[in-house]
């Protein structure tokens, strides 16, 4: 256990937070689920975790159903959609102390600014989750893909506590990797969210594969990634040729895979349209950088999913 993180709350138990938070309680840390849909099967039979190295279960999990039952703790997790950002003025303040870090493991941009004016930029640390996971039925997740986390600090550079979480993650299976720019890592996300997650819902509810076979929407995410890179580079951000590539060529191994964005859809539940889409067009426009695909794309995820 990590003499930095002793107590830790995952605040949203979906797909991220029952994968990530199940690895963390599975090695040994003392770790606080707070949950709001599926808080009675949690408490009832734990977590189950399928992944490449390994399934686990976790018969028994200690659960909330508000933090002030969780109180603070050394290291909150939010695994929460953006879509509940709106949630956590009310959702973090009860669960912190003194020296509580909050590490933001949500997509898109603007949504460290979100959580740092909450808790404060010192306390605020970003973490990009380069990850195949869905929850497939309540407590219970599967990883196709597991990928890493990229963590960056919001304030700049890396500091210690920063490897000592990425410590934390890696001796619970994650591996975790520290980035000095965490607004780099934003935009490198967004090479696959953008095109992947987007096409998925806005061609009537397909998986990676069936955008991979078709020579139409590959194009299409082709073109979309290179907009994203272009609009990176225009705010100082670099993005390499062969990460783009990267990007299409690991996503081919997964199959069938459905992004969460799509899963969302699937369930009825509001869209990450904002922080994916609409932050990075409002940024293409504010420095004059094209991007037709991207705008016609979240044009038509708005008519989906407002």
């Amino acid at each position: 256990m990590s003499t930095l993180f002793k107590t830790i709350a995952v605040v949203g138990s979906g797909a991220l937070g029952l994968y990530y938070g199940g690895r963390l309680a599975r090695a040994g840390n003392a770790v606080r689920f707070l949950a709001r849909s599926d808080l009675a099967v949690l408490r009832a039979r734990g977590i189950v975790v399928r992944a490449p190295d390994g399934h686990f279960t976790l018969p028994e999990v200690t659960v909330a159903a508000t933090p002030q039952e969780v109180g603070p703790v050394d290291l909150v997790v939010i695994a929460l959609k953006a879509t509940a950002n709106d949630q956590l003025t009310r959702l973090l303040p009860p669960l912190l102390h003194a020296g509580t870090v909050v590490f933001n493991l949500q997509n898109g941009l603007g949504v460290d600014e979100a959580a740092a004016a909450v808790v404060g930029p010192e306390r605020t640390v970003g973490g990009l989750c380069f990850v195949g996971v869905n929850r497939i039925e309540p407590g219970v997740v599967e990883c196709k893909l597991a990928g890493q986390i990229v963590a960056g600090e919001f304030t700049g550079a890396s500091q210690e506590r920063t490897r000592v979480l990425a410590d934390l993650f890696g001796r619970a299976g994650v591996k975790v990797s520290v980035n000095e720019c965490l607004a780099g890592a934003r935009w490198h996300k967004l090479v696959w969210n953008v095109p992947f997650n987007g096409l998925a819902v806005a061609r009537g509810g397909i998986s990676t594969a069936d955008i991979l076979v078709s020579a139409e929407l590959t194009a299409e995410v082709w073109a979309l990634m290179r907009e994203v890179q272009a609009i990176a580079a225009a705010h100082g951000v670099a993005i390499a040729d062969e990460f783009v590539v990267e990007q299409v060529e690991r996503t081919r191994p997964m199959g069938d895979y459905k992004p969460s964005t799509l899963l969302d859809f699937l369930a009825g539940k509001p869209l990450e349209l904002e922080p994916i889409w609409g932050e990075a067009l409002r940024r293409a426009q504010a420095k004059g950088v094209p991007a037709p695909q991207l705008q016609s794309l979240y044009a038509a995820l708005a008519r989906i999913g407002r």
